[in-house]
């Protein structure tokens, strides 16, 4: 073989050489393009922007995307005390690109507090991921003459008794005081504001005495000097909070009531395609950052496997409902 000959057939191989990389880069370009194109999941929040359940669900969306390396964009569904969006997602394709960030409103309080809900609880959804919960606390203004829950229970015995905000009639604040007033006895005055943020600053402003609200929402007024926590709504105390005693602490029999978030899919989900979100969403939960953000929230995770995540969803339904029945608060 001569030297002409050699050098022509070394030009040849890579020749064909780099154009079978440039296929595969092809190849791989439009592979990834494709990924892109199709790979969107929606994620509805049953909630408008700002509100815990829109924070929490930014934080599992970013860890999501970063999980299946897909985007994972957040629509913002509110209405109707989250029935809303919650509905769109119960009747969308069952084909793991739409989820809900669900919450103890609208997969527990909910079923007892509208008369016609537009979608059920259990049936028309398929959990994916319990992302975590929160104990509300018991605050009111910080030179409130009740210093205590004693103090507060001793307000209510009066005949013109003590007012507590909520966010709306059937909120878990809503509920929550209504428990109190059934523990503590007394005169206690619900009055429902649109927004959380309001009711909070009619506390801060002694137009009404007391409310049950978020940890993340009112720690920071708390260390302002502006409000006083005078318990925390659940079985242990608050991470956020972990000074503050619980109200079972102190002697009220049986409150044991948080807020919490759970990852929905459609129900008819095929079994492949839910294992593949639960897996993902399992390893976004455990994302350091992820888990930093939520504590900054005031949201404690707790692990839950799948099996577990039905049965503790019907426990809540139950729960929720005897509690909706006896303050009789209803939506049509």
């Amino acid at each position: 073989m001569n030297d002409t000959f050699r050098i022509a057939r070394r030009a040849a191989i890579a020749s064909v050489a780099a154009t079978f990389a440039l296929a595969l880069t092809g190849l791989g370009l439009c592979g990834a393009a494709r990924a892109q194109d199709g790979g969107v999941i929606r994620m509805v929040v049953p909630f408008g922007p700002g509100t815990t359940t829109d924070t929490v669900g930014r934080v599992v969306a970013d860890a999501l995307a970063k999980a299946t390396r897909q985007s994972v964009v957040v629509d913002n569904r509110a209405g109707a005390g989250g029935s809303t969006g919650t509905d769109q997602v119960a009747k969308a394709a069952a084909d793991g690109r739409t989820l809900v960030m669900g919450t103890v409103g609208t997969h527990a309080i909910n079923a007892g507090l509208f008369k016609k809900l537009p979608y059920d609880p259990m049936r028309d959804f398929a959990p994916i991921a319990f992302v975590g919960y929160t104990p509300t606390l018991l605050v009111v203004a910080a030179d409130s003459p009740a210093r205590s829950l004693k103090d507060l229970a001793a307000l209510a015995a009066r005949p013109e008794g003590v007012t507590f905000a909520s966010a709306g009639n059937g909120t878990s604040g809503h509920l929550a005081g209504e428990m109190l007033a059934q523990r503590l006895g007394g005169k206690m005055i619900h009055v429902p504001y649109k927004e959380g943020a309001v009711a909070l600053t009619s506390v801060m402003s002694h137009q009404v005495d007391f409310m049950f609200y978020h940890p993340a929402a009112v720690m920071p007024q708390i260390k302002a000097g502006k409000l006083r926590a005078l318990g925390a709504s659940g079985a242990v105390r608050s991470a956020a909070a972990p000074e503050v005693p619980t109200l079972m602490e102190q002697g009220v029999k049986d409150f044991d009531l948080v807020a919490w978030f759970m990852l929905y899919a459609p129900a008819a989900t095929p079994p492949a395609t839910l294992a593949q979100l639960r897996s993902a969403s399992a390893s976004a939960l455990a994302q350091p950052e992820a888990m930093a953000r939520l504590k900054e929230q005031g949201i404690e995770q707790r692990p839950m496997r799948v099996d577990e995540m039905a049965p503790f969803n019907q426990v809540e339904l139950g729960k929720w409902a005897e509690l909706v029945k006896r303050s009789g608060a209803q939506v049509d």
